[in-house]
């Protein structure tokens, strides 16, 4: 069976502003048709990654190709087959949102019918149908956000890079541009995706590279990086808090060493790590009802990617951005009626 080609292949990417290194020999590859999820707290680099990675900024140092395109020798051709949604939404706000996309349509050399075809089309994909013949200005910031995602898909690009895309994005809307992307990646579409959202990468992502201080730290699927935490936690809430020392007893017989146990007073809680998967915790609820102790719920808990971001790191992730990476959008995410 032929190996799978890399549509985005990148080799120690480099780029410091004075005393700063933003990226420090950063290398990437994305094979065709697949989700590469580019986690890191504010500062790591993502964004400064995309915008060297779409033509924005030029490396100090490093090389890439996209689409089988030069970054550096044919930043052109690398243009004509990608597309961007940035942290900012780009639309003009004089023009109305259909207006926006048949004009972006243009920009890519489409006949007029063809333009005005394909805005439509996308207008109904990301529900702006009843706002499309309103000037962009009236539209609220999670409105102005979908737009921007939808411009940077008319021209049907083969490789697509979205820079923490659902920022502004309701849950319903930030749901439904999931779809979108899982529809663009079923069609054969490469797709780097920065995320502030933990969920979405472990939703989207076929790999997952985590970068801190310009470097990647730790690369493998969800299930790869969540695993090197090691075995999931039994957690246990008990009625009486006067029973909390008999259960954390119980879950210390069970897990043995290694059970780094973790109790929390206050919500009547205590957790250990737990191998043997659903038939440990089976002898743990045994040994709970045995020895009489009530409990308000009892489960195994995996590790999360938010757990592996955190060990990772050392830093929670949040949705703003430091001066080594651009900000977020000081959009409203409202959204309102169209």
């Amino acid at each position: 069976m032929a190996t799978p080609s890399n549509a985005i292949s990148a080799r120690g990417l480099r780029k410091t502003y004075g005393d700063v290194v933003a990226l420090d020999g950063l290398d990437l590859d994305v094979p065709d048709g697949t989700v590469l999820g580019l986690l890191g707290p504010n500062g790591a680099g993502k964004t400064t990654a995309v915008s060297i990675l779409t033509t924005l900024l030029t490396p100090d140092a490093g090389t890439a190709t996209i689409a089988g395109a030069d970054l550096t020798t044919e930043p052109q051709k690398v243009r004509e087959r990608i597309g961007l949604s940035g942290q900012y939404a780009a639309v003009d706000e004089v023009l109305t949102g259909r207006e926006n996309l048949e004009m972006i349509g243009r920009l890519y050399r489409m006949k007029k019918k063809e333009a005005k075809a394909r805005a439509a089309e996308l207008l109904e994909r990301f529900s702006l149908v009843d706002a499309g013949d309103r000037p962009v200005k009236g539209y609220s910031g999670g409105m102005r956000r979908r737009l921007d995602l939808a411009g940077a898909l008319v021209a049907a690009p083969p490789v697509l890079f979205l820079d923490e895309p659902t920022t502004g994005l309701d849950p319903r809307s930030r749901n439904e541009l999931w779809e979108v992307i899982r529809e663009l990646v079923a069609d054969g579409a490469t797709l780097l995706l920065t995320t502030q959202y933990l969920e979405e990468a472990d939703q989207l992502a076929d790999e997952i590279i985590v970068i801190d201080k310009g470097r990647a730290i730790a690369q493998g699927t969800s299930d790869q990086l969540k695993s090197q935490l090691g075995d999931a936690r039994a957690e246990v809430v008990v009625r009486d808090t006067a029973r909390l020392a008999d259960a954390e007893a119980i879950l210390v017989a069970e897990a043995g060493q290694g059970a780094n146990l973790k109790t929390n007073q206050a919500t009547r809680t205590t957790s250990a790590r737990l191998s043997g998967g659903t038939s440990a915790l089976g002898s743990v609820i045994r040994a709970l009802d045995e020895a009489g102790i009530e409990v308000s719920d009892i489960g195994l808990r995996r590790p999360t990617l938010d757990d592996v971001f955190l060990r990772l790191t050392g830093n929670a992730p949040d949705d703003t951005s430091d001066s080594t990476d651009s900000t977020t959008s000081n959009a409203s995410n409202e959204e309102v009626s169209a």
